[in-house]
């Protein structure tokens, strides 16, 4: 009986081991096979990543992403419990996922707002319900592999990419060091097609 008992314990632990990126999907625009990727290491309740979405990223989807000449593909950098929150809401609907993100940004002065963690998770549960998502927004927070799969992602950027700040933009394994400009983007893109 206790082999059995060690045997069970051992094949949990071994499924328990397997990967967040393995089960969770990532979020990304575009052609999986494109010779550029971009890997936008973002929070969603960051003002500059909330800019880089309203000013920069409508003319990178047009001329680069929908041309199939460049993938674009989240990585998650909360810097609060708020948009570690919002990042695993996102992390949690694999359908959905881009639509979620992009809604945030447009919508964060809607629901960045309080003076709690608990006051900025219900703006960001109300305003998710609002828009009939479908997802489960409790179980979506409480979702320890998502939860491991947006940490991951952090560690991976500070560690691969000494990502401090956000947005921090890696194209083609290489940090983009420039201002962040949709021109200084589209001269650094074209050089590289």
């Amino acid at each position: 009986m206790k082999k059995i008992l060690i045997i069970i314990s051992l094949l949990l632990l071994s499924a328990t081991n397997v990967s967040a990126e393995s089960i969770v999907k990532r979020i990304y625009e575009g052609n999986k096979d494109s010779k550029i990727t971009i890997l936008a290491y973002e929070s969603l309740t960051c003002s500059h990543c909330a800019d880089f979405h309203k000013d920069i990223y409508p003319k990178l989807k047009k001329n680069f992403i929908d041309k199939g000449l460049v993938k674009l593909e989240y990585r998650n950098f909360p810097l609060d419990l708020a948009a570690f929150n919002a990042a695993k809401v996102a992390q949690c609907s694999t359908d959905k996922g881009k639509e979620i993100l992009h809604f945030l940004y447009n919508n964060q002065s809607e629901w960045v707002k309080g003076n709690t963690i608990e006051e900025l998770n219900i703006n960001l549960e109300n305003i998710l319900v609002s828009q009939n998502f479908g997802v489960d927004y409790n179980k979506c927070i409480n979702n320890k592999i998502i939860e491991d799969f947006v940490l991951e992602d952090r560690i991976e950027g500070v560690k691969k990419y000494n990502v401090s700040a956000t947005p921090t933009i890696i194209i083609n394994g290489e940090k983009f060091e420039k201002p962040l400009t949709y021109k200084n983007l589209q001269k650094t893109l074209e050089k590289l097609l």
